[in-house]
């Protein structure tokens, strides 16, 4: 029972949790976006609001919905520009720079190294 509690408590399964949950609220934020902003001036330049009307095939009784996975794949291009711009390049600039601050800064004298250097100096003088 102690093993599962620090596996459930563990940082990485928190962190995967929150992640789903900011993932989940971006994607409702997108979608609302791409429903209530981008659609209807997809209507004001095409004259309908959605394309879900725009290519339905019918054959017999079924029915192919063209327009409809054009919606999905403009709500999912959206989603995944905000990702990649919001979340993908922010995290790789992060990393690039705390990468890059690791390797110049090297290792300088101590303090106790510094104060020797000038009781020395002194000393000479």
């Amino acid at each position: 029972m102690k093993e599962f509690k620090e596996f459930a408590l563990g940082g990485n399964l928190v962190e995967i949790a929150v992640g789903l949950v900011m993932a989940l609220a971006l994607a409702a934020l997108i979608g609302s976006l791409v429903e209530h902003v981008l659609m209807p001036i997809v209507g004001i330049i095409f004259g309908q609001p959605s394309f879900d009307q725009v290519a339905i095939i019918e054959i017999n009784e079924s029915r192919i919905l063209l327009g409809t996975f054009i919606t999905s794949v403009v709500t999912f291009l959206s989603i995944a520009f905000a990702v990649y711009f919001f979340v993908v390049k922010p995290y790789n600039a992060y990393k690039a720079r705390v990468a890059s601050g690791e390797e110049e800064a090297p290792a300088g004298p101590s303090e106790l190294d510094l104060l020797t250097e000038i009781r020395d100096a002194l000393a000479r003088n």
